[in-house]
């Protein structure tokens, strides 16, 4: 049996003790976790270091993007806090394993109850941003899937460091008497390609593979697995300004938007500017992107415009075809002026990545119209794109953003881990016992109000 093989059966059977783990139990892992966190802090720095002092070699040698660098990073400003947080955000989320969504009667003593319970195990590959392993270890632990974490190697001191804290964590939270020991293989960490390739074939252990990084690195694994996938290739999100778009809240939310974190898959890269407003709200936009150093990548009316209010700069450049649909995750961004509404939306379906876009307007008509109109996850009116994430919705953590329209879309949290069973109550019934004709039965199909005995009768 392959080292592949061997952690994929040890995941199902992780996945199959966690089904029997009560809320009590994981909250107590999820706080052992953050303790151990917070003792092992000046080690788990220490790996984060040295790997981005040899992330630098290879960002100076031309073999890693200046991007990507900027993902590796846990302990400038209050990351390492933020990451601490993270666990007691995820640890205060209702447990939603067991709760009841539907309750019906479909006759006497016949019941049928749909119940959300664990994907089961999920294997999860991503790139740079180490804080990965414990944002989705903790999701993991409290949605009670097994999760298989295969990090970049340009992280692997912090990956390493960072999920041996962990499963320490797991190993030394005790049970107490009558309780399912927490499965301590519920969180592994493999290492190479090569398991990986094995891992994405094994669709017999793995149910869900969430991949985090690239688009090269995304559509690789969508187009390598027969293992349903979450996650998003690109994220090439746009900004529109209308013809009612009121200009301070333009410039705070375009800059935001772009310079708040570029690097990041919810940065804006392309505005779209109504010709109304193109030499009044826009110039004003462009002034203030500028000033934060944003190089603009314009079109012919749009350059017009920054040329006749004497912003031209070695920062405005023209944009060609290809600025559109492309994910700079720097400080760049593609402008184009289009004259109506419709044609800003035509664009963005044409262009985007179906992840977030926004309108700024003062018309509410015009907004709920682009709202409703445009193909994405996120549809913002007066907002930046970058409150598309899983902490700022209030999910404690996300597992990734999805641009798939199935179980899961847009920033994905504990809800994107869970999946539903039915449970059907009966007293001997048999299918044939249901029909037209005589001594046959009909259904009821009452549904069953659901307050709070009802949602949490399965809840352990």
């Amino acid at each position: 049996m392959s080292s592949a093989e061997q952690v994929a059966r040890a995941a199902r059977e992780a996945s199959n003790l966690l089904q029997t783990i009560s809320s009590a139990q994981k909250s107590a892992v999820l706080q052992r976790i953050r303790r151990v966190l917070e003792e092992r802090r000046d080690e788990i720095v220490l790996a984060n270091q040295q790997d981005k002092e040899a992330a630098q070699k290879e960002v100076e040698a031309g073999r890693l993007s200046s991007s990507l660098f900027k993902r590796l990073d846990i302990e400038s400003g209050e990351k390492y806090a933020t990451l601490l947080q993270g666990i007691d955000d995820v640890d205060r989320i209702s447990d939603p394993i067991g709760q009841v969504t539907l309750a019906r009667k479909l006759d006497n003593d016949l019941d049928l109850y749909r119940v959300v319970c664990p994907v089961g195990v999920c294997l999860v590959i991503f790139e740079a941003r180490p804080e990965v392993v414990v944002n989705i270890a903790c999701l993991a632990i409290k949605s009670g899937n097994a999760a298989i974490l295969k990090g970049g190697k340009e992280a692997a001191r912090t990956n390493q460091a960072l999920a041996e804290a962990i499963q320490h964590a797991i190993a030394t939270t005790p049970a107490t008497e009558g309780q399912t020991k927490f499965p301590e293989r519920s969180i592994q960490v493999v290492s190479t390609r090569d398991e990986i390739s094995s891992l994405l074939d094994m669709d017999r252990y793995v149910d869900l593979v969430i991949p985090r990084g690239s688009n090269s690195l995304v559509r690789h694994i969508q187009n390598n697995t027969r293992i349903p996938v979450l996650g998003h290739a690109d994220g090439i999100c746009s900004t529109y300004l209308d013809e009612s778009a009121d200009a301070q809240k333009a410039v705070h939310i375009v800059v935001d938007a772009k310079t708040n974190y570029p690097a990041a898959c919810n940065a804006t890269e392309a505005l779209l500017v109504h010709a109304s407003v193109v030499s009044t709200v826009f110039v004003e936009v462009a002034r203030a992107l500028l000033a934060a150093g944003v190089r603009l990548h314009a079109d012919e009316r749009s350059l017009a415009a920054i040329e006749q209010a004497g912003l031209s700069s070695a920062l405005v450049s023209r944009a060609t075809e290809a600025d559109f649909g492309h994910e700079y995750t720097d400080l760049d961004i593609a402008i184009r002026v289009v004259d109506s509404l419709d044609d800003a939306i035509d664009h963005i379906n044409a262009h985007g990545s179906k992840h977030t876009d926004a309108i700024v307007t003062e018309e509410r008509k015009n907004a709920e119209w682009f709202m409703r109109r445009v193909d994405a996850a996120g549809v913002y009116w007066n907002a930046s794109t970058r409150f598309a994430d899983g902490f700022r919705y209030g999910f404690g953590a996300e597992i990734g953003v999805s641009t798939n329209k199935t179980h899961a879309r847009g920033p994905a949290g504990l809800e994107g881990l869970t999946i539903y069973k039915y449970y059907l109550f009966g007293d001997g019934q048999g299918a044939g016992d249901f029909g037209v004709g005589q001594g046959k039965h009909q259904f009821l199909h009452e549904d069953i109000p659901i307050d709070s005995s009802v949602r949490d009768k399965f809840v352990l």
